[in-house]
Formats: C-alpha cells, structure tokens, sequence
C-alpha cells in the first residue's frame, strides 16, 4: 500500500544508503553535534586549551568550564570511535552550584535542537495489523518499546546474523566497506520486538515481503516532557525509589490481551527511564550516588553491557550515560570499598567554580537576572553600575586557594589572563599544578567557594533590604553585607568562613579603587578619562626614547586601534609622578618596569589593537592618584569639596559631577549619592 513504502523499511534502508538519514549511535551522533561546529583555541590558566563555540551559544550558554567540556567530549569522542569509554558513564563531581546540572540539561537541549533538523532525526518502528496473529487481544499496534533504529530491524530481517548481512549487501547494493560500517552499530533486537518479529515470521510463512507489511516506519517524538531522546531520573527518598523507576516492570493492562504468557511484551519498559532514551538518547541521572544501594547496582550492569535486563529477558539499549555528584555524597560512596566496581565503570570529572572574575561578571548577570526588576511597591528598581564588578570580584576571591607564592589580588587577576604586576602566568600554572597534586580534591584550585546558587542569594537579600526597596536602587557596596550574611548562613566549616570574609575585605578594597576611578572620570566629566590617562603614560614611556623625538618633546605616532597619526607630548615629570605613586624611587626600578609595560604592549597588541591596560589595577590607582592630585590637589580636598557643600562652589562641583554621574556614568540619584558619601568616607582603604 501507498503509505508503506513511503513509511517502509525498504524506503528508510535506502534513504540511510544515500545518506539522507542518519544511522549513528548516540556517541557518534553527540561527538558529530560538537565537532561540526567551530572550534577555538584558548589560553585557561596559562594552558592552551580547546573552546566549542556550540555551548556559547544562544542567551543563556555555559560560561567558562573549558576543562569539563573537553574531557566530555575527550569522552565522547573515544566512545564514538570504539573506545573504552563505550563502556562507561560520564559522571560531574563538585560542589553544589558550580554548574553541573546546567551543563547536562544545556548538552541535552542542543542534542534536541541537533535531532530536530531532517538528516538528524531518529526514526524507530512499529508492528501494525497484530491482532490477526490471534493472541495478543485488542492490541494491535506495538512500537519498539526501546526506540530501536529501523536498520536494527534490517540487520536482523532473517534469522541468523550472517544471512541479514548478505540480503542487505544483495538486496541494496551495499559495498563491503558500508556494510562494514553499519556493523560497528549492530546490535540484536530487543526481547519482545524479536519475540514479535518470530511470531510475524511463523505467521507469514517466513515471506520477508509478507512480513515487511507489519513494519513502518515512525520518527521518534521529540517531545521534551515525554522524556523520550534526552531524559533526567533525580535521585529519590530510599522508600519511593525502585529499580522499576529505570528499567519497567510487568504491565497488568497488557496481560490482560497477551495469552502467551511468555511473550516479553508482557513488560513496560517505558515506564521505566532508560527505555525512553534507548534509541540513541542521554540518560541524566541527577546525584547519582544518593541513590539506595541496589539502585546503583541496577546501573552497574547498566553501564558497562548497555542492556535492558528484567528476569533473564534482554534489550540492549544505545545510550549515552551522564550523571552527576556532589562532593560529600562521592566520598561517602568512595569510602565503602566493596562499591569500587561502580566507580571503576565511571570517568569521574571533577568541577571546579568559575575562577576567572571576568567570567564571573556573566555569571552575576543570569543571577541579577535580565527581566527589568521592580520594588515591592512595583517601582522601577535601578542597577548601581558597579554592581556586577563587587558581586563578581567578591564570589571569585572566595573560591581562589591561598598560596605563599601569590597574593590573592595577584592570583585573581593571573587566572582572569590580566597583568599582576611582575608575577606572571607561569607562577600561577605551578600553583595549580601543586594543589591539584592534592588527594583532597576540596584542596585543588577553584574547588572551594561561594556557589551560583550563593551568589543568587545574595541577590535575594539585596532585593528585600529596605534600603533597596526605599532607594529604588541595588547600590553596589550592599552586595558585601549580603555575601557576608550568606557566609555566616550557609558556610559551615569554621576555616572556610573565616576566609571567606577575609576575601571580601580585598573585594571591598577593590571596590574602593574602582570608586576613585569613577570619581575621577566622573570629576573630570568624561566617562574614560583614566582610560585616556593610562594609555598616554604608556604611550610616553614608548615615545621617550624615539629616535625622532625633538626639543620640544612632540612624539608622533599611529594609533592601533583607529590607525590615525597622533601628536603627543611628552611629560616626564607626569611620568615620573606616576611611577612615584607606583613606590619606584630609583632609576634601575623605574626602567624595569618601563621595559615590562613595553614588554606588554607588544605581546597585547599585535593581538588586541584595543587593549588599554585597564586591567592593570597598581598602574590606574596610580594614574588616578596622581590626576586627583595635580587636577584638584588632593583626593582629600575634592573629598573636603564633596563633603563641606556649605560654599557655593563646593555645591556647584557636587551638582556637576552627581548630572555627569546620571547622564554619563549610568548611575542614578539614590546611588550617586550613596557612591560619593561612600567616597568621602574612609572605609575599606588599601
């Protein structure tokens, strides 16, 4: 009939031979998804490392986590290609909150959006007209209950392996290396879809063309909340959780039309998880490891034979097999030595946090989140600019590891890939290498911290302040108090507490030199005045020793960003101003660090043309020292100027830079304010 040749085996077989659908297994399938896409090389931790532009992705995408994403797909990759890895699970291990189960449910929706488009799609069969073989009642249509692949079927159309082979290389024309080639995914049908087929067989007199008349051919549904092709088991209470939650059990409405009582159709599997995902999916088994013992016993077998196994009935099963663990319940697990076979089936990844503060600032962003906020008596609730910059700093000081070679400013801003001074990249590297040497794996580099989900509580805190509903304003200094009270809340250990709190000391100095920064600019009525201020300290250094710099100290040169000629003159005694603030008092010191700024500019630009040493924290509170005190002698007298508005002079630079502040600087009136009596006070100075 017309519908089944459109929907037949004959039609599919064909279509796989020209290669207008896909026969793959789930490893290959995800392997191709990745690789397909554009690859970068990046630099993490003064290591080169691999970037997959398919997880960056759409509006909210993974951030960071360039280690985890390439050992999976390292994973995948071998499994893909025959490798050990076919025979074990993927598994995330780390502290709650550092992204685990947003990575997996994010791999999961590309892998949906991947199977969407046509030469992508999973197809599966199913038996029609099954009630004229006599004993199976009112059924009469039965799908392969673990989405079996329409060339499973092909490969076993007769009944030895070897006979299949040969009808399929004669009946399509099929060249020993394809044939090759399909077998590397050959797999026996499962216990009831080959039952079936025997009794399709027995029926039709074994007539292929007469059994060919049962098959057709259905697209797997891809339908999210089925939990069909990607599907997630959460770990449960000891009590509700069975082992028929994963593989299915006996189905009473079933026996009910089924005579033979040996018929393994008599099993739903679907009602289980796997079965659902069998067809070329990922299982996600959220905190695998809190599940009860014989629970994880069931995916000990699970893992390494890919079968389907209740009461000596087999379905092999084509899955990809990913899961996750926090750190306390690992241990736990780890501890109880009779349970190593299950971790020996497992490639256990470690999750560190975000480390990189730069990162971190996108992070912060999906925690602030992007919808336009409002008070609790539905004002418009604005965002301090420098909110983003104190959440993010403050989080990622929490979770670098103290080390004797670095200060905690250095290590920040080394693992951000920024300038620290004369500490470089290679300092850093042997830091890691030497915490990750540690048996304690809260002990290795990013392990330990203050989470995402931390972070956004802190956001919570913020929003039910009376201050920030009062001011309509999230004012960025707010955020310290509330990370601290969610470290006195949620931080049990006494150690990490305290070192917590003392990193959002060093967050709050930071703080406080973006604040001068602003102050600055915000003075000077120009919102990159430092910027600017930077760049021609560094383009004085460069110009001082021109060849063709004259008497009257006018250096011309080409700006890399724009490609202009510029004039400028050189200013030693700015020069030198600024590398007294830097504490370099003697020539040798001043040369040296000349030399390492020059150093840097060469290695940054060639690379970056709009690279402005901003990163460079010790060189702009530097600048900014000296600008606040040759524009308006002193930081102390403009503080004396802001804080006395008794004169109307004084009320005039106010009323200045608070209207530069709104209209240039992003701020409102309520954290305007807040910023320059902040600013007029003397908390948190480094």
């Amino acid at each position: 009939m017309a519908k089944s040749k459109q929907n037949g085996l004959h039609h599919h077989v064909t279509a796989v031979k020209k290669e207008e659908r896909a026969f793959e297994n789930a490893f290959q399938a995800v392997s191709r998804m990745i690789l397909e896409k554009q690859i970068d090389k990046v630099i993490v931790n003064a290591k080169s490392t691999f970037d997959y532009r398919i997880f960056r992705e759409g509006e909210k995408h993974i951030i960071g986590m360039y280690d985890e994403i390439n050992s999976f797909v390292s994973f995948v990759k071998d499994a893909s290609q025959g490798g050990s890895s076919r025979e074990m699970a993927f598994v995330l291990v780390g502290e709650p909150g550092n992204g685990k189960t947003f990575l997996v449910e994010y791999l999961c929706t590309l892998y949906r959006q991947f199977l969407c488009s046509e030469e992508n799609k999973r197809y599966t069969f199913r038996f029609n007209g099954l009630s004229q073989l006599g004993h199976y009642g009112d059924i009469d249509v039965i799908e392969s209950q673990t989405y079996e692949d329409p060339m499973i079927l092909a490969m076993n159309l007769l009944e030895s392996a070897d006979d299949s082979r040969n009808h399929l290389a004669r009946r399509y024309r099929l060249t020993t290396p394809m044939i090759e080639k399909l077998w590397q995914n050959y797999r026996p049908l499962g216990a009831c879809t080959a039952y079936i087929w025997n009794d399709i067989r027995e029926f039709t007199g074994g007539t292929l063309e007469d059994m060919l008349k049962f098959v057709e051919i259905v697209p797997v549904p891809l339908t999210e909340s089925l939990g069909t092709v990607t599907g997630k088991y959460p770990a449960k209470d000891k009590i509700t959780s069975s082992a028929v939650d994963l593989l299915g059990e006996e189905s009473i409405q079933r026996l009910l039309h089924i005579t033979d009582t040996n018929n393994p159709y008599r099993f739903d599997l679907r009602r289980g998880a796997l079965a659902r995902v069998a067809g070329g999916g990922i299982h996600f088994s959220d905190e695998i490891y809190k599940n009860k013992k014989d629970l994880v016993q069931v995916y000990l077998s699970l893992i390494q034979n890919r079968t389907i196994e209740i009461d000596g009935y087999k379905w092999p099963i084509d899955t990809l097999i990913v899961a996750t663990s926090n750190n306390a319940e690992f241990n736990k697990f780890l501890a109880e030595k009779e349970e190593a076979p299950i971790i020996d089936r497992c490639r256990i990844c470690y999750v560190s946090h975000n480390t990189d503060y730069r990162l971190q600032s996108q992070l912060t962003a999906y925690a602030i989140g992007d919808k336009t906020k409002t008070t609790l008596t539905g004002d418009e609730l604005h965002q301090d600019p420098n909110l983003n910059y104190a959440a993010s700093v403050g989080v990622a000081l929490t979770r670098l590891p103290r080390s004797e070679k670095l200060t905690p400013i250095e290590t920040m801003k080394l693992a951000a890939g920024e300038v620290a001074g004369e500490k470089s990249i290679k300092t850093l590297s042997e830091v890691i290498d030497t915490l990750n040497q540690d048996a304690d794996v809260t002990s290795r580099f990013g392990q330990k911290g203050l989470g995402q989900r931390n972070l956004g509580r802190a956001m919570q805190l913020m929003l039910e302040s009376s201050e920030t509903n009062e001011g309509q304003c999230m004012f960025a200094y707010d955020v310290f108090g509330a990370l601290e009270r969610i470290i006195l809340d949620y931080v049990p250990e006494p150690t990490d507490r305290a070192k917590f709190l003392d990193d959002l000391k060093t967050a709050r100095g930071l703080y406080r030199e973006r604040i001068m920064t602003e102050m600055f600019n915000a003075y000077m009525d120009e919102p990159l005045a430092i910027r600017k201020d930077v760049l021609n300290y560094v383009n004085m250094i460069i110009g001082i020793d021109a060849e063709n710099l004259g008497p009257d100290k006018m250096w011309k040169y080409k700006n890399p960003q724009t490609g202009e000629l510029l004039a400028l003159k050189i200013d030693e005694r700015y020069i030198n101003s600024v590398e007294d603030c830097l504490g370099l008092k003697i020539k040798e010191q001043k040369d040296t660090f000349r030399t390492s700024i020059r150093k840097i500019y060469g290695q940054k630009i060639s690379t970056n043309p709009n690279y402005d040493f901003m990163d460079n924290l010790e060189l702009v509170k530097a600048v900014t020292d000296v600008r606040l005190k040759s524009d308006i002698a002193g930081a102390g007298s403009l503080i004396g100027a802001l804080a006395n508005r008794t004169n109307e002079e004084n009320q005039k630079l106010y009323d200045r830079m608070v209207d530069t502040m709104l209209n240039k600087l992003g701020y409102c009136k309520t954290c305007a304010q807040k910023t320059i009596e902040y600013f007029c006070t003397q908390v948190d100075e480094t």
